[in-house]
């Protein structure tokens, strides 16, 4: 059974925004008018829709935040829905779409990380539709370093389009940019240098697989579930095995250590080649670190494990297709990660 990847996007083409979790405080509108004033420059048309509100933890009652997805995502108009950004509780959505619909309907991308992972992994999981786990809406209008893409560039891409991301050797390790001082900012402040990390190993990794993933502090809570049935999919549709990545928000190391613990007892990384983790700012504790958490809860899988990609919450962003085929290479003088859309 294969993986259904949405059509390319074209100009003229919808672009869906909506807050599944968290919308926009009237204080950073300026930036969300930048951003859409970005994706239009590319020539597509956005629709906006009526869950953005801000001022709360979640953009309107749940019912209606799904009723506005699933409207979305069963739009043969809309190409591709992208929130302004996650939030806390995307899990409330779950029980509440049409998830035999949406297996039915023609696939629409679907990009966003952090909790927007919460709706993301259970979609390509459920139904086969690959989605994007990379920049939200307000990362958008930022210039992306050399090496990188932008989720504009990869919805555009072809049928089978192949293409190879390298880590760009600076990452940030400042706060977030003031929007509503500065709604207009486009350059990452990128103050620390560093690559990718072998953990528990050495030696050169070359894997492959079907790419699978996204944000250990939501994931977690759907583990054991039938909405983060990894198995199952990896029989069905990546018999080769899988690329798992993983990255955390905010947990600390102690209990990122017992989140990844749970997924693993869980299934979530059952037939991983490889795994990668994404580079984290949360915090390490005086006798735990969040790599030694790594190791301690997924180093009795003895595959290899790559830390400090830029598939987490730290800038910039590498995004990744859930679902496409993966080739990761990492040795002494290269580190890549290759993507295929097939």
């Amino acid at each position: 059974m294969s993986v259904r990847f949405p059509m390319p996007l074209r100009p003229g083409d919808r672009v869906g925004v909506t807050a599944p979790s968290s919308g926009v405080p009237e204080a950073m509108r300026g930036r969300l008018d930048v951003a859409l004033g970005d994706i239009r420059a590319r020539g597509y048309e956005v629709v906006v829709g009526a869950c953005m509100d801000g001022s709360g933890h979640v953009s309107a009652p749940a019912a209606e935040r799904a009723d506005e997805l699933m409207s979305m995502l069963t739009d043969p108009a809309v190409k591709a829905i992208v929130p302004p950004w996650g939030g806390e509780t995307a899990i409330d959505l779950i029980p509440l779409l049409d998830w035999d619909r949406l297996r039915e309907a023609e696939p629409t991308w679907v990009v966003g990380f952090s909790d927007m992972s919460t709706l993301m992994t259970p979609l390509t999981l459920l139904t086969g539709t690959a989605t994007l786990h990379g920049n939200n809406l307000m990362d958008t209008p930022y210039r992306v370093p050399d090496g990188l893409l932008s989720w504009l560039d990869i919805v555009a891409a072809p049928p089978g389009h192949r293409f190879t991301q390298t880590p760009p050797g600076r990452h940030r390790t400042v706060g977030f940019d003031d929007y509503v001082l500065h709604p207009d900012v486009r350059e990452y402040t990128l103050d620390a240098r560093g690559g990718w990390t072998r953990l528990g190993g050495d030696g050169d990794v070359v894997a492959e697989g079907r790419l699978i993933g996204g944000c250990v502090d939501v994931l977690c809570n759907l583990a054991g579930t039938p909405y983060l049935d990894v198995p199952a999919f990896a029989r069905e549709r990546s018999p080769e095995g899988l690329l798992v990545y993983v990255e955390v928000c905010e947990s600390d190391a102690f209990t990122t250590c017992r989140q990844l613990h749970g997924m693993r007892l869980a299934g979530f990384f059952d037939g991983a080649n490889a795994i990668l983790v994404g580079r984290t700012g949360a915090a390490d504790r005086p006798s735990l670190s969040q790599h030694e958490a790594v190791l301690d809860a997924l180093g009795s899988l003895n595959v290899p494990i790559i830390a400090d990609v830029e598939c987490g919450h730290v800038p910039p962003y590498m995004p990744i297709v859930n679902g496409a085929h993966g080739r990761v290479v990492h040795t002494a003088s290269r580190s890549e990660l290759t993507q295929t859309l097939r």
